[in-house]
């Protein structure tokens, strides 16, 4: 049995202070082939397509397509604020090597 990804309540946090909600846009995490390791994220709001996983918090809401949903099992979507900059970040747990900007691993 596959284990969706889990968001946290900093990412909902963020997507409602942005107000994606407001202007029909969801937060789209997909995988695409590319990078510096083999896979890339793709990480963007984008209205929810009718075959796209729906994670909802705080009327919010973060979606996968069906072909990037097993790459991303039991992943943590987080937001991060940090000295070089605040960003939308996985934790993907199936990764097992990743680059240094974090938008790259492999399996």
């Amino acid at each position: 049995m596959q284990l969706p990804p889990k968001v946290t309540e900093r990412a909902f946090a963020r997507l409602s202070e942005i107000g994606a909600a407001t202007q029909g846009q969801a937060l789209r995490i997909a995988v695409e082939g590319g990078g510096c390791s083999g896979f890339q994220y793709e990480i963007a709001l984008d209205a929810p397509k009718d075959d796209d996983l729906i994670l909802e918090g705080n009327g919010e809401k973060v979606v996968v397509d069906s072909i990037s949903l097993p790459f991303l099992e039991n992943a943590v979507i987080d937001f991060t604020e940090e000295l070089i900059g605040a960003r939308f970040t996985i934790d993907n747990p199936n990764a097992t090597a990743s680059c240094g900007c974090g938008t790259s691993f492999s399996m």
